[in-house]
């Protein structure tokens, strides 16, 4: 397997976790009273509890943007931008950027921001909640390159959560594929729904038949299934099992990350 994970997070079998941004301008969800200020606010305790808690990497979404949008509008690159540079005097380790759902956009913020790797469906046909999802994964890779973008990781979610693929293809042969023609830095396997369990039998299969990429396990990682996940991924990318009473809509709790954290480092990297 190639090495930049090492380089990047500086540990083996990284653990992501997930500074989940509040509704933006724009979106159904905003609150309008308490502001940017309030989105801020939230990001800031998070990413506390998210570093202080130990994990190895961040990554800042617009989860609450709900429901997504596949090509988002400028409001809220802008709003992402202005939030994560309020806080990057903070930010003490590696941080990527996700945009739900547009891949072109997340590029543009990580080179706004300064972001080392984003995580985006970039690749199939999907028939899923937000309508019919057709990445141009080629589009896209020309647009990373033409904005000097080439250095940020790509993530490839082969499994997006709410989404299916439009013809009948098995996971294995997605992988496959997707390594072969796309050249993804690493390949995420989800569950059906953020917190969603990911089956581990079709993880295990991805990293069969792609054992010199990357793979991590995108959603439902817990503090309970952490070391049979992390046995077969090279990494977990955390959100909701981090929040206080594991509830998708809380803040993080720092001390269910710390307890998580140290799961991994005696069980996983001893």
């Amino acid at each position: 397997m190639n090495n930049w994970m090492e380089d990047l997070f500086g540990v083996k079998k990284p653990v992501i976790g997930m500074c989940h941004l509040g509704a933006l301008p724009g979106d159904p969800g905003y609150n309008e009273k308490e502001g940017l200020k309030g989105v801020i606010d939230w990001a800031r305790k998070d990413l506390a509890a998210l570093q202080n808690g130990g994990v190895d990497a961040v990554m800042f979404s617009n989860e609450f943007s709900m429901p997504y949008l596949t090509k988002v509008h400028t409001i809220t690159v802008a709003c992402m931008a202005r939030i994560i540079g309020e806080l990057l005097p903070e930010i003490r380790i590696p941080f990527g950027v996700n945009v739900l759902w547009d891949p072109s956009a997340s590029l543009d913020l990580a080179v706004a921001t300064g972001a080392r790797f984003i995580r985006e469906v970039f690749s199939g046909v999907y028939a899923s909640d937000f309508g019919l999802w057709n990445p141009d994964c080629g589009e896209i890779i020309r647009h990373q390159y033409a904005i000097g973008a080439d250095g940020v990781r790509l993530l490839f979610n082969i499994l997006p959560e709410s989404a299916r693929y439009l013809a009948e293809r098995d996971i294995a042969e997605i992988a496959r594929t997707t390594v072969f023609n796309l050249r993804p830095d690493g390949l995420c396997v989800s569950g059906l729904t953020a917190g969603s369990q990911t089956d581990i039998n079709v993880l295990r299969r991805v990293k069969e038949v792609v054992a010199d990429t990357p793979v991590f396990v995108n959603t439902g990682v817990r503090l309970e299934n952490v070391v049979e996940q992390l046995e077969i991924a090279d990494g977990a990318i955390v959100g909701t099992t981090f929040k206080f009473e594991g509830k998708f809509e809380n803040h993080v709790d720092v001390e269910r990350v710390r307890k998580f954290m140290n799961k991994v480092g005696t069980s996983i990297r001893k």
